[in-house]
């Protein structure tokens, strides 16, 4: 898995889930732009783990520090780093997976590309790296906004469960995140279901 994405704005994530931090840093940030801290914390809020019973229920705070590239709530031009401390891994819990491949993880495919492996959560490939891409998305959306686009997303499938209606004002309405209030109802069911059956 690539740690670095991007041309212009550049992002590199770095960090493992059962590490002491995972992070972000994003060069390409233009100079002059109001990077609020709360509005990051806010995008972090929104992915942290443990909200309800269809996530992960690792407790995590996620609470993001900028670290570099911000001065007096304004980017510099200098590439931004920001930092998440881990605090809730238990990294015991998988001990007995340290010889088994997960189906489903990319626990064999990271083991065939690096030829080591960090059988803790995934180490890299657990979802807590998306910590960084989504203070990342931080970033680029408070950019954007300067030249008046507006971003917004949403869950429109899970499995075999689409949503129809694209009403963006019902994301944070339905723990799915979905902008199909009957659809979201659906696709929870659809979760709770597999969940339960350990599929």
């Amino acid at each position: 898995m690539s740690s670095t994405f991007g041309r212009l704005f550049r992002v590199t994530t770095f960090g493992e889930s059962h590490g002491p931090a995972v992070g972000v840093v994003v060069d390409g940030m233009p100079p002059g732009v109001r990077v609020d801290a709360e509005a990051v914390q806010h995008e972090l809020d929104r992915r942290r783990p443990g909200q309800s019973a269809i996530t992960t229920q690792r407790q995590e705070a996620d609470k993001v520090e900028i670290l570099s590239g911000v001065f007096e709530n304004v980017s510099l031009g200098t590439p931004i780093a920001m930092l998440v401390r881990n605090t809730d891994q238990r990294s015991k819990d998988y001990d007995t997976l340290k010889n088994v491949f997960r189906p489903g993880h990319a626990d064999y495919a990271t083991f065939e590309k690096y030829g080591v492996r960090d059988h803790r959560g995934g180490g890299r490939s657990s979802g807590r790296e998306t910590v960084g891409r989504v203070a990342a998305g931080a970033l680029a959306r408070a950019a954007l906004a300067t030249v008046g686009v507006n971003v917004v997303g949403g869950t429109v499938r899970v499995g075999s469960v689409d949503a129809h209606d694209r009403d963006w004002t019902l994301v944070e309405a339905n723990p799915v995140r979905c902008p199909d209030a009957d659809a979201a109802v659906l696709m929870q069911a659809l979760i709770e279901k597999v969940r339960d059956e350990k599929d």
